[in-house]
């Protein structure tokens, strides 16, 4: 343990003032000690982490954190901050400050231990422990474990607890992106409040150092499930005929003693939602639908979501892969030989090659996995295989992406279906491996091989002669739409199925789909860059917290990584939305008014080389940036002026920037 953190990673007169300057200070101790091989780099990669959610917690405690390929090993650096830094908590800004780098492969161990420091955050003795310390070396021990504060005497039973006879009984399941800090302080804090009401919770923690499913059953006799997650939930079926509060991690962690409350009241309600299994028999293993609560819009872009978020990495590295081989071999390099039968060491066009068939063959899986992973977000792990299935026939039939997303929907119905009939007890154990998906893989071969196939193909086909034929206004038209719907909710549901739509098209790629994926990409870059933009030419306009986060967003914009312009909309929503909207709309349509194509799914800047028309890619991109830039710096200005004049009729000496 001792290697993680030593006095020389800890500062307890941390002096900086804003949490990108407390991540700058403390991670130069790490670079001092070895432990980070690329400051800017990793500083990079906190910056990118932030940008998904503040990492500032109730309590006073900073927890940035991030894996990165420039963190050597599993590092920790302590900060106290006198003054307190602002890490976008709802309470205020932190005097604790943690910032945790861990490796892109770190070792369960050290993960473990890590998630162990987390859960210990939630200890009010330890953290008063840490503010009254003096010593770096005493300091570092203590966050290591080998010196155990006071403990807090926890609260004593009341007369209601200690009458109660029967215990009410909660499972819980938390998890985070990253899995490092998140999930282990949304899971002491929930058993804190569990303690505190008198309630038996049981938890489990997904995290990056793995997870122990709970005792199959613990999770029947409990009376209601908690799920505080901000990625899927691993195993749904099991949690089956329970009711569930479904929220985000953070509410475990603010907000457990709500969770709960809630939780006892759906179970007084008697409601029943989250997942379902065969009518009668829950907990038997033969159910397995994620069921997302909701009208059905909302379960469908559900299912849909998760489809795509399973399919961007084979997007990512597929696609890069064959737009590098373009780079080396030319176009022409995608008809060349097997490279299993024709490969020479020393010449660039065997290389080419053979990364053009190793992306051609992540790209192969596109279609399968969309297919495969809607049917899991509808029904779990027995939907797998007749969703693959389905995808697999979808590109046998020349159906595409189109086939694709109906395969994955009728795979997941169809197991529903075959879910809600009762079965012998004595079969249960084969139904989610065997029975389930043999009768649900016919049922959807049938479907796509004779019924539903051959439409959905000619469907395809039609909308790839419509994006082929594109020119004029039509194409301006499209890029519009695809620029409104990249930069609305940047990140969420229409930015998803604007770019599900375009790499898509990159599985058999057309001059017309290829016009698609650059308006996506350029109108996706805009909202970033916009908000670094203005807050670098009017930064009068902005927070001390907005500014820093506009310094990020350049490489986040540059990077093709919209969700850098989240903690403005989420500030500003109605100033900062609409004029990002307006410059991706002008971005798309200038993208496509100028013809300008895209053979890569990802990489912003950084692939610009293999953009047909990469000046006038790159002006329309700067075009879109202005028209942006200068909406959100009149809009805030409107608003700032009328403050001003009030504040003036005050007798307040006020600058404002006009």
């Amino acid at each position: 343990m001792s290697e993680l953190i030593t006095a020389e990673l800890v500062d307890l007169d941390l002096s900086a003032e804003t949490k990108s300057a407390a991540a700058r200070s403390l991670a130069g101790r790490m670079v001092e000690a070895g432990r980070v091989t690329d400051l800017d780099g990793f500083l990079a990669d906190v910056a990118a982490r932030e940008a998904q959610m503040p990492t500032g917690l109730d309590g006073g405690i900073g927890i940035p954190h991030c894996r990165s390929e420039h963190v050597s090993e599993p590092t920790l650096a302590f900060g106290r901050s006198a003054a307190g830094i602002d890490f976008g908590a709802a309470d205020g800004p932190a005097d604790l400050v943690f910032l945790i780098a861990a490796p892109a492969g770190a070792d369960d161990d050290h993960l473990t231990i890590l998630s162990s420091l987390a859960r210990r955050l939630m200890d009010p003795g330890f953290t008063g422990a840490l503010r009254a310390e003096g010593d770096p070396a005493a300091a570092a021990a203590l966050i290591r474990g080998e010196e155990v504060p006071a403990a807090v005497p926890a609260p004593e039973d009341t007369e209601a607890e200690k009458e109660t006879a029967e215990p009410f009984r909660i499972v819980a399941v938390t998890s985070c992106p990253t899995g490092i800090a998140h999930t282990y302080m949304a899971a002491e804090s929930l058993e804190a409040a569990a303690r505190a009401q008198g309630v038996v919770l049981d938890v489990e923690t997904q995290g990056s150092a793995g997870f122990e499913r709970l005792d199959p059953a613990v999770i029947a006799a409990a009376d209601a499930v908690i799920w505080a997650h901000d990625v899927d939930v691993r195993e749904k079926a099991r949690f089956g005929g329970k009711p569930v509060v479904d929220a985000g991690v953070k509410a475990g962690i603010n907000r457990p003693a709500e969770l709960i409350a809630e939780a006892r009241r759906k179970a007084e309600r008697g409601e029943i939602s989250g997942v379902t299994e065969g009518p009668g028999e829950p907990g038997s293993g033969t159910g397995g639908s994620a069921g997302a609560s909701g009208h059905f819009g909302v379960r469908l872009r559900t299912y849909l979501m998760s489809g795509v978020s399973y399919m961007v990495p084979f997007v990512a590295a597929g696609g890069l892969l064959i737009a590098l081989s373009f780079a080396i071999g030319g176009y022409e390099i995608a008809s060349a030989k097997s490279v299993a039968d024709h490969f020479v060491w020393g010449e660039a066009a065997s290389w080419a090659a053979l990364l053009n068939q190793i992306g051609t063959a992540a790209f192969g899986f596109l279609v399968p996995v969309l297919a495969g992973y809607i049917a899991y977000g509808m029904a779990d792990r027995p939907a797998l295989v007749p969703g693959f299935v389905g995808g697999a026939i979808a590109l046998t039939i020349d159906a595409g992406f189109l086939g694709g997303l109906v395969a994955g929907l009728l795979a997941g119905a169809a197991v529903m279906a075959i879910q809600r009939v009762k079965v012998h007890p004595t079969l249960r154990g084969i139904m989610p491996v065997l029975v389930i998906p043999l009768l649900a893989s016919i049922a959807v071969g049938f479907l796509m091989f004779i019924v539903v196939g051959k439409p959905i193909a000619s469907l395809q086909n039609a909308l790839t002669d419509w994006l082929n034929g594109l020119s004029g206004s039509n194409a301006v038209i499209l890029g519009v739409v695809l620029g409104l719907m990249m930069c609305f909710d940047m990140g969420g549901p229409l930015n998803k199925v604007a770019y599900a739509f375009a790499v898509g098209g990159l599985a058999d790629p057309t001059p017309g789909s290829l016009k698609v994926m650059a308006a996506v990409m350029a109108a996706g870059m805009v909202p970033p860059l916009a908000m670094a933009l203005a807050t670098t030419v009017r930064r009068g306009l902005f927070t001390r917290t907005e500014r820093e986060n506009g310094r990020a967003a350049w490489v986040l914009g540059a990077s093709f990584i919209t969700e850098g312009a989240i903690p403005f909309a989420a500030a500003d929503p109605l100033r900062v939305i609409p004029s990002v909207m307006a410059g991706g709309a002008v971005t798309g349509a200038l993208s496509m008014a100028f013809g300008c194509t895209l053979r890569a799914p990802h990489g912003g800047v950084f692939v610009v080389p293999l953009i047909g028309e990469p000046f006038l890619y790159l002006l329309a991109i700067a075009a879109g940036t202005a028209v942006s830039t200068a909406l959100v710096v009149t809009l805030k200005g409107v608003r700032r002026r009328p403050e001003a004049a009030a504040t003036a009729d005050d007798g307040s000496d006020v600058a404002v920037a006009a």
